[in-house]
């Protein structure tokens, strides 16, 4: 990547990534729905560049399970502490609730990370997404999980509530996996969690995503998009990483857009159903959200990967 990536650690943000400020009646109207629920959203706890444009549209992925995760990861802004398995029994009520007040088309429910559960809190998550169906079945669901620790029975809860779309991250590469991500977490691991949930259920659609500019080469982006292929997963995201505070990691590089494109192709030669990769592209993005919708109205099915059906260890 010699001359395509800018080198050393930088926190200058190129000209090409602009992000629109919050505002606007939709924007307003979600805020207000979102504290008199005492709801959260990973718009608001990841600091995400893109709330502006999805509030803004009317849409919003909510956060699961409280605002604070049991682990450490070195790119995210979540809160890190041990909630001490606290957890609002009606939250799974007030997320239905929320949906239907919001009158989405397409909902994205994700979750911190809640280790000081006895099943990682699936059995809350799982809740969510039956009451969410049962409430508002028109509704398109994607979900994005944890690894839940690599336990089969807690992705199980997961696939069992049939949300329309399971997304796991691998988050970066192999060889950055543990510089980046919590030590309770692992590049094998999550690989491990799709293959099971395709194992399970071929025809469900899967979803993960990288981030750029952590040092990664374009070898090991390679790898990264055929052990994901492999692993079944039908719909990838690239997006470039930005430090939250001067305690995470610093961004080694700076993506151009030109970039951005040659990695969609290569990563769509792998065949993924679909690739969103932009600088600002996050996992839950509209565009591809709205091409999951397409798809799942169509009643296209899931890609042929022909993944290796290993369970977790």
């Amino acid at each position: 990547m010699t001359g395509i990536y800018p080198k050393g650690p930088t926190n200058r943000l190129p000209p090409w990534i602009k992000v629109r400020p919050p505002g606007g009646e939709n924007y307003a109207r979600i805020k207000g729905l979102l504290r008199s629920q005492d709801l959260h959203t990973v718009c608001e706890e990841a600091r995400c560049p893109n709330v502006g444009e999805c509030w803004g549209g009317g849409t919003a992925t909510f956060m699961l399970m409280g605002d604070t995760c049991t682990r450490g990861c070195r790119f995210c802004a979540v809160n890190t502490g041990n909630p001490q398995g606290r957890l609002d029994p009606l939250e799974p009520t007030k997320i239905a609730r929320s949906l239907g007040e919001l009158k989405l088309k397409y909902a994205v429910l994700t979750s911190v990370d809640r280790d000081d559960l006895p099943d990682g809190g699936a059995s809350h998550f799982a809740r969510t997404i039956t009451e969410s169906k049962r409430a508002h079945p028109e509704t398109l669901l994607e979900v994005l999980i944890p690894d839940f620790q690599g336990d089969t029975r807690a992705v199980q809860k997961i696939i069992d509530a049939k949300p329309d779309v399971i997304a796991h991250n691998v988050e970066t590469v192999r060889r950055l996996t543990p510089t980046v991500r919590d030590k309770r977490a692992g590049y094998d691991q999550s690989l491990a969690v799709h293959r099971y949930i395709k194992q399970q259920n071929p025809a469900q659609y899967t979803k993960s995503s990288i981030m750029l500019g952590l040092g990664e080469t374009d070898d090991e982006l390679e790898e990264t998009f055929r052990d994901l292929r492999a692993a079944g997963v039908d719909v990838l995201t690239l997006g470039q990483y930005l430090r939250p505070s001067d305690w995470h990691l610093a961004v080694e590089s700076y993506v151009p857009p030109e970039r951005f494109d040659a990695l969609k192709a290569r990563a769509e030669a792998h065949g993924f159903l679909y690739v969103a990769s932009g600088p600002l592209v996050r996992s839950s993005y509209r565009a591809g959200e709205f091409f999951m919708e397409g798809l799942l109205k169509r009643g296209r099915p899931a890609s042929d990967a022909s993944p290796n059906h290993a369970a977790l260890a």
